[in-house]
């Protein structure tokens, strides 16, 4: 099916920008002088009891002994318990921003204390030494491999840093296989599995009675394109029909991906910005690069009054705005809805071992049911967001690049029903 050879060639063009807005954080090209060490203050005492310890202290006394006197050796030290220390309580924001957020490793379950997680590769560019290719298990727990750790808090919060030799911190170029990353090359590689087959079955035996599987895909792709598709773009419907389709099954997949908690699904891909940015800017660069004169022509000089073109022009400017506007509300829209559902699900959860850490095991319990039974609705709201989000992402990604699908004679029957409406009122 030649529909299904496009959709994998846009497939290919999703995965450069995405993947390199997933694992390279901002780099602004200067190292960060590295965080300071934590430290205790000692409060000092006053000036005259200041002078009086150092004078002992040169005759090799300790505050309070008498000269003469021999030196008591000192008592053995006793270990100081600071309030919050020895077990660690359960902390909710981590647990659920590390979650939600990428990582350089799978984390599973832990067994007798000891973590048991997928480690994925590491892909740096140093700043003096080239690349370095390794696996995240070498910076695990905190450890340092060829002068890498990944920094726990601060500017680069979660990502691989470089300690140079002077002692700063420094961003390298960072291509390393993520969870985001593997997440969006698996999703890639099933989708090219279930479209290769259909598109090889379709191209040997046309007439052949399909398969349920391309029955069922059979439908979907006509819901999409006659009900979506083809009402917004006409007859352009079939130029941009690969294109919106991609983005279709690549959200809907990715959006039930990031619902399944185990590996090697449980990524949140499309709640990452960095993927719905690009996605968004995909479409803004279809709508406009591929958008007729009489469409450039609304948006730098439109159909209103002079005096709101020229001289100030209030209306090209608000035109072009509403350009930038729109892939902008795809990007938001796709990215808190799916965020705000994986988030709304950890907390339910987290509230459990919230309750049982302050009040006990028994409210704990109590809290234990509701917050399952939430969570389960919850679970199934978030099946169905993941089909309407996808729904409409590529709905408004039609109404986008229809809109800027002007003709000439369009423009012209426009007018002239605008001229006829005012001369009958």
């Amino acid at each position: 099916m030649k529909r299904a050879n496009k959709i994998l060639a846009l497939l290919m063009l999703l995965l450069p920008m995405a993947c390199c807005g997933l694992a390279q954080a901002p780099d602004h090209g200067a190292g960060m002088p590295p965080a300071p060490a934590n430290t205790t203050k000692i409060e000092q005492n006053g000036p005259d009891r200041q002078d009086v310890f150092a004078q002992e202290a040169e005759n090799g006394l300790r505050p309070g002994d008498k000269p003469g006197q021999p030196t008591p050796p000192p008592p053995p030290a006793e270990p100081i318990h600071n309030e919050g220390e020895g077990e660690k309580g359960f902390d909710a924001s981590e647990v659920i921003f590390g979650h939600i957020g990428d990582a350089y490793e799978y984390h599973i379950t832990e067994i007798n204390g000891h973590p048991i997680s997928v480690h994925l590769p590491v892909i740096v560019h140093s700043k003096d030494r080239g690349w370095f290719v390794f696996s995240s298990a070498k910076l695990a727990h905190g450890h340092e491999y060829e002068h890498f750790i990944i920094q726990k808090g601060g500017k680069y919060d979660g990502k691989v840093v470089e300690i140079l030799p002077d002692g700063e911190i420094y961003r390298p170029f960072d291509m390393s296989i993520t969870r985001n990353v593997f997440a969006l090359l698996l999703s890639c590689v099933i989708l090219i599995a279930i479209f290769v087959p259909m598109a090889r079955s379709y191209a040997k035996n046309p007439l052949k009675v399909p398969s349920k599987g391309q029955s069922i895909m059979e439908v979907v792709i006509l819901y999409i394109e006659d009900d979506v598709i083809k009402p917004s773009l006409g007859k352009n419907a079939m130029r941009f029909s690969p294109y919106l389709l991609t983005v279709f099954f690549f959200i809907l997949l990715n959006n039930l991906m990031g619902l399944i908690p185990i590996f090697p699904f449980g990524a949140n891909l499309t709640g990452n910005i960095s993927v719905t940015l690009v996605l968004a800017l995909f479409t803004y660069l279809l709508t406009n690069v591929l958008g007729t004169k009489e469409y450039w022509k609304e948006v730098l000089w439109p159909d209103v009054p002079t005096w709101l073109k020229f001289p100030l022009p209030l209306m090209p400017v608000i035109e072009f705005i509403s350009t930038l506007t729109k892939p902008f509300a795809l990007m938001i829209r796709l990215f808190a809805n799916i965020f705000a559902g994986h988030m709304i699900i950890l907390v339910l959860i987290s509230l459990i071992f919230i309750f049982s850490g302050i009040m006990g095991v028994v409210v704990g319990s109590g809290v234990a049911v509701v917050s399952i039974l939430f969570s389960i609705f919850m679970y199934c709201l978030e099946l169905l967001v993941a089909f309407i989000q996808a729904y409409v992402f590529t709905m408004l990604s039609a109404i986008f690049i229809g809109m800027a699908q002007v003709q000439p004679h369009e423009h012209k029957e426009k007018a002239a029903v605008a001229t006829a409406d005012t001369q009958k009122s």
